[in-house]
């Protein structure tokens, strides 16, 4: 069995190995990742394979599929809309991969923390940002630190929900809201579909009915929308706020 991962990359896409005897030839990144989080997952590790993308990716960042190098498009709009100013405020950046939405929150004024699972992503956003004002952390969210309870004005998640298998991803829809205080914001947003419609692959839709449950632990949801992005081909995506009272960042 071999026990080191090897790393190649060839000019019609990646050959590599890894997590034992794995083994695998890949075309893009998207492929690479999917079918990683399902060799993991078959593996009963559905969040190890993070990690495991990022080394292998060897600091290039077009072998993550979902870094980008700027902001999250659909988190940019909703700040300029709704004219948000971090001032004075706690801001919490859930599975920020190479940081570029911690980034974008730090320059409205946040004092910002920003968490993933994978420590090569966090060491990758040191090498970004060398001068960044925002905190960068390895931290599994479902043991996150007690002391976050209450504690952030706005939260943001993007990406790690549809990326957790429908048990975990329960159990962190459960969790987050605890990270909100009172007066906060909860920004959510994710691959969209309907309840009746199959779940598909990794990332998975999430449906409105999920999202739903994020209330029964003290949130109320201040706007939903459901909208096909830019990308081509377009993605359903459901961007949701919620709020622990009804207010307002600019009151």
């Amino acid at each position: 069995m071999q026990s080191e991962t090897e790393f190649v990359r060839g000019r019609n896409g990646i050959i590599y190995r890894g997590c034992g005897n794995f083994v695998l030839t890949v075309k893009s990144s998207i492929t690479t990742a999917k079918q990683l989080a399902q060799t993991y997952l078959e593996a009963n590790n559905p969040t190890g394979w993070f990690e495991e993308l990022y080394t292998l990716a060897n600091w290039d960042e077009t072998a993550i599929p979902w870094a980008d190098l700027t902001v999250n498009p659909n988190l940019s709009a909703w700040l300029q809309r709704e004219q948000v100013r971090g001032e004075g405020k706690k801001a919490l950046v859930i599975g920020c991969g190479l940081g570029d939405d911690a980034e974008a929150l730090s320059q409205l004024g946040f004092e910002v923390v920003a968490f993933d699972i994978a420590p090569t992503a966090i060491t990758w956003c040191g090498k970004r940002f060398p001068e960044s004002q925002v905190t960068y952390s390895v931290v599994d969210l479902f043991e996150a630190t007690e002391s976050w309870q209450g504690y952030f004005d706005f939260v943001f998640e993007s990406r790690t929900l549809q990326a957790l298998p429908a048990e975990l991803r329960a159990k962190a829809i459960k969790i987050i809201p605890q990270w909100v205080k009172l007066g906060g914001k909860l920004l959510v947003i994710c691959r969209g579909r309907d309840s009746h419609q199959p779940e598909g692959e990794i990332p998975w839709p999430l449906t409105r009915e999920e999202l739903t449950v994020l209330q029964q632990y003290g949130l109320t949801e201040v706007s939903f929308e459901d909208y096909w992005d830019e990308k081509n081909p377009p993605v359903r995506r459901f961007r949701v706020c919620y709020s622990s009272r009804n207010n307002s960042y600019n009151s």
